[in-house]
């Protein structure tokens, strides 16, 4: 008999669980979709239909595409595992070029498990308002993080002649989705290849050789 009781505890982590897992399973049909096909020439109807739900389900959990759009940066963000960025950039034992070597490991998991969205998002960024805010907003995120690095470092870490905006346009310029793509698609490279052509290029190109 107690049998009864614990299935009705449990009703309410089953729904949320339940809720959690058709949420995923929208974001994701919307990814394949926004990817192959391009944002405006999806409905939402077209990503509750490869979900397997009903478009009021999609609008319930998104509101939008926008909403999915801005889920879908979100969860780009975190595949490329932020916290072992932070815990590497803390590390006491860590020197400049071991930061750099952390801020481009970060990229490189970025782009290679979410470099299409991030692709996609740009490119429709170009005539939606909204998407060009979100990619804009995320350049400006990864430009204050580096910066707050490079403040963070020894007086003098920085290559002679060298100051801290054009440290940053420099490492923008070499670590960004247009190097890697072209690296991956065009070139042959694996993302192996790329993460340690960034660690190698970032500090000869903005730290003091003493410290590179």
């Amino acid at each position: 008999m107690p049998e009864e009781p614990r299935k009705r505890r449990y009703d309410s982590l089953r729904r949320e669980t339940q809720a959690l897992q058709t949420r995923a399973e929208i974001a994701q049909a919307a990814r394949r979709l926004f990817v192959t096909q391009g944002w405006a020439a999806t409905t939402v109807r077209d990503v509750a239909r490869e979900a397997g739900v009903s478009a009021p389900t999609v609008y319930a959990a998104y509101q939008n595409k926008t909403g999915l759009i801005r889920a879908l940066a979100d969860a780009a963000g975190l595949s490329a595992d932020p916290a072992q960025q932070l815990a590497e950039l803390e590390d006491p034992a860590t020197d400049p070029a071991g930061q750099l070597a952390a801020m481009a490991s970060f990229d490189r998991r970025l782009y290679e498990r979410a470099g299409d969205i991030i692709v996609m998002i740009r490119d429709a960024g170009r005539s939606e308002p909204d998407l060009a805010a979100i990619y804009t907003n995320g350049r400006k995120n990864a430009d204050r993080t580096r910066r707050q690095v490079f403040e963070s470092w020894p007086p003098g870490s920085l290559r002679d002649g060298l100051d801290l905006p054009t440290a940053v346009d420099i490492y923008a310029a070499i670590c960004n989705i247009d190097a890697y793509t072209t690296f991956v698609n065009e070139r042959g490279w694996t993302p192996g290849r790329i993460e340690q052509w960034w660690r190698e290029a970032l500090p000869r190109e903005l730290l003091d050789p003493g410290r590179a």
